[in-house]
């Protein structure tokens, strides 16, 4: 598996205690940052003596001449140094930046042999198919294998193709002896969007879930992975969206089926509130791709990258801000609903589906249009 690739080498080279001198980790995938960082611990750093060999650094705050110099001091108490280095942005801003690419290459020709330098270039996204990389990263990245690259070994943390997380979670399992079906993989990496240690942790939850039973199933995946269940709902916001009646039934029959049912109509109400409250911003910001999507959208209330471009072509189905507000307002009057005990909350959310695909009335003062006919 090619994105696997760099890593494993990295790690038997650990293993090996093979090192150069510095590397490189360009990418922002946390978990191939994080399968190296293991193995350098296990092998290189003793846990009784981690005070003395881990150090952690960022440049944005520490001068690079003083790592490079702590580095080329041998320790009195632990026979490795680790040194992790953040900021790699730090070293191609503005300006000359020539002094401090000499030094490090200097150290390289020099180094300490019971130390190893990683630079950590996590400003920078790969993605799983290097032809589509942002034409900013690309350039990035292109700076540093000519610079850096030239006497630090670069390790690559790209992102993951579907296909190879598909088979490393089905891997993964026959190492744990549980067994999952395809589909609950398939449904695992897509709804979490691929990204590996979000895949990795849902699955360490799932094997503790199915405890004995000792097999995955697509039904524990869809009511154990909040991603999974927030999948659905965003098909149902699709429907909803186009106007598209029968779909969205479907669609809500669809989740309630599954997972908890009735019993969890307020937590679909609740996220059917956040998703049109996401739609309004994005109509009121005018965004239009995924890069205007995370400026718009602030820590906290974002959306799963797997739906980011679907949440953008929902809210532009909407021509004015009153279509989502009455979306909202809508929401909010079924949430009181549901709090009151009613005979069937399923005839609640299908009145609700069935309000939200209709086309809104003419715009009329609020106090007529609360009033019933």
């Amino acid at each position: 598996m090619r994105a696997f690739a760099q890593a494993d080498r990295f790690v038997s080279e650990v293993q090996a205690r093979k090192l150069r001198p510095a590397y490189v980790f360009v990418g922002d995938e946390v978990f191939f940052r994080q399968r190296c960082r293991e193995a350098i611990l296990e092998h290189l750093v003793p846990a009784d003596l981690r005070d003395f060999s881990l150090f952690e650094f960022d440049l944005a705050e520490t001068d690079l001449a003083e790592v490079l110099d702590r580095a080329r001091t041998p320790s009195l108490m632990a026979p490795f140094q680790v040194f992790f280095v953040r900021g790699v942005k730090n070293l191609f801003g503005r300006g000359s930046n020539e002094d401090k690419l000499n030094a490090i290459e200097e150290y390289c020709k020099d180094p300490n042999p019971a130390a190893v330098l990683i630079f950590v270039a996590d400003h920078i996204s790969i993605p799983a198919d290097a032809r589509r990389m942002e034409l900013t990263d690309k350039d990035r990245y292109e700076r540093i294998r000519e610079t850096m690259g030239q006497y630090c070994a670069v390790v690559e943390l790209s992102r993951v193709e579907e296909g190879e997380a598909v088979r490393w979670i089905g891997e993964y399992c026959e190492t744990q002896g549980v067994k999952i079906d395809a589909d609950a993989a398939r449904e695992l990496v897509d709804a979490l969007g691929g990204d590996m240690m979000m895949v990795s942790n849902e699955l360490q939850k799932l094997i503790l879930y199915v405890g004995e039973k000792k097999r995955i199933t697509l039904g524990d995946v869809e009511t154990m992975v909040l991603a999974a269940k927030q999948r659905s709902l965003y098909e149902l916001t699709d429907a909803i969206s186009a106007k598209d009646r029968v779909r969205a039934l479907e669609m809500l029959d669809a989740i309630l089926t599954t997972g908890a049912g009735d019993e969890a109509a307020i937590g679909h109400l609740y996220m059917l509130a956040k998703t049109f409250r996401q739609m309004l911003v994005i109509l009121e910001r005018n965004v239009r791709d995924q890069r205007m999507l995370w400026a718009a959208l602030w820590q906290g209330f974002r959306v799963p990258p797997f739906a980011a471009d679907d949440i953008i072509k929902q809210a532009r189905r909407y021509k004015s801000r009153r279509e989502l507000t009455r979306a909202i307002r809508l929401v909010a009057k079924t949430d009181l609903a549901l709090r009151s005990n009613p005979p069937s909350k399923r005839m609640v959310l299908e009145k609700l589906v069935l309000d939200l695909t209709a086309e809104p009335k003419p715009e009329v003062g609020w106090m007529q249009e609360e009033l019933p006919v």
